[in-house]
Parts: C-alpha cells; structure tokens; sequence
C-alpha cells in the first residue's frame, strides 16, 4: 500500500518573533495575505482525496482559504506545553533558564508539565501510520510547523534532536510517501 500525505505548514497568525508555544490565535491580516498569494502554487492540493488540519484556528483558516474544506483530526495538535502554553520561549528562559536548557537537551523531558518531544513525535507518528487509505491515496494535513517538523523527523526515523535542526515556514510543504513503518520524504516538485 503506497500512500502520499503532503504536510501543509499552516499560514502565521503573529510574527515569527512572537510566536508563542501553543498559539492558538487565529490568522491575522499578514496570515490571510500570505494565503491568497500562495493559492496558485498550492492548488494541486485539491486532488487530495483525503484532507485533514490540526483543530487549530489558524490551520482550519488555511485550509478553508485554499478550498480545501480539512476534517480537523485532533492527534494534529501542537504540543502540549502545559504551563509554557501562550508564552513565549524569550519568556520561558527568562524564568525558567534551567528547565529549558532541560527540555531542550532530553526528548524525554517535559519541564512545563505537558507533553515531552519524544512523546509529540511518537503522538504526530501514530497518526500518519493510521491514515485510512488504499494504495496511491493522496492526502493533506494542513498543521503547525511544529507538527509538520514532527512528522518529517517520524518519517525518517531519525533522532529526536533533528527536529531541532528543521525550519518549517508557514505555507511551505513537506511530502511522505510509503506505508506505516516506512516512509520516504519527497522534496522538490509540486505539492501532490
């Protein structure tokens, strides 16, 4: 069974030095700018037979922008950041330096009480190995960049510590293909 699940990184709701650890805030002018200029770019995502978002504003706003109607999955969710959520990470090292060198440095950790790395990734992996689909099925997935980082780092059975090393910009894709257990990452090309 060979399957495609391209990762849309869902349009900016603030700016890129805002950003704040489970944003949730939905997309603003610059976010809805963005989308419409990307549109033409981004329409052979519309031959997905199944497309899915995170139940984020801003990830359904996309999606709904670029015609895509998404069925929002929860497993897509942003990690848990548990007290960190809505703040900033410049806020988080200026109270907390020490458990954020922590959680940076163990994929285990989970300083702020939420979620650990090694746990998101494992949650964001899950969810691609279940997709209900037959063989050549293409989907979409409209999330956070930090799920889409999950996802690519899943994929590639790579260390957790990669997904520090990925920068994901907002509207950018990245494409898996294959099959539970094994998957390949497509760079370059059209958005399928």
């Amino acid at each position: 069974m060979q399957l495609s699940v391209t990762l849309l990184a869902a349009a900016r709701s603030s700016s890129l030095l805002a950003e704040r650890f489970d944003d949730d805030r939905p997309l603003d002018d610059a976010g809805w700018y963005e989308v419409q200029r990307a549109a033409p770019g981004l329409g052979p995502l519309a031959a997905a037979e199944l497309r899915y978002c995170s139940p984020t504003p801003r990830s359904r706003a996309t999606g709904d922008a670029l015609g895509l109607a998404p069925l929002a999955q929860p497993a897509l969710r942003d990690c848990d950041m548990g007290r960190w959520r809505g703040r900033t990470l410049a806020e988080v090292t200026a109270v907390e330096p020490r458990a954020v060198d922590h959680w940076l440095g163990d994929p285990r950790s989970a300083p702020h009480g939420g979620e650990s790395l090694l746990a998101f990734i494992s949650r964001i992996g899950a969810w691609l190995d279940t997709r209900p689909a037959d063989d050549g099925t293409r989907m979409v997935a409209i999330a956070e960049p930090s799920v889409v980082r999950a996802a690519v780092v899943y994929a590639l059975k790579a260390p957790p510590s990669t997904y520090w090393n990925l920068d994901v910009r907002p509207l950018s894709t990245a494409t898996v293909t294959g099959h539970p257990g094994r998957w390949n990452l497509r760079l370059g090309g059209t958005p399928s």
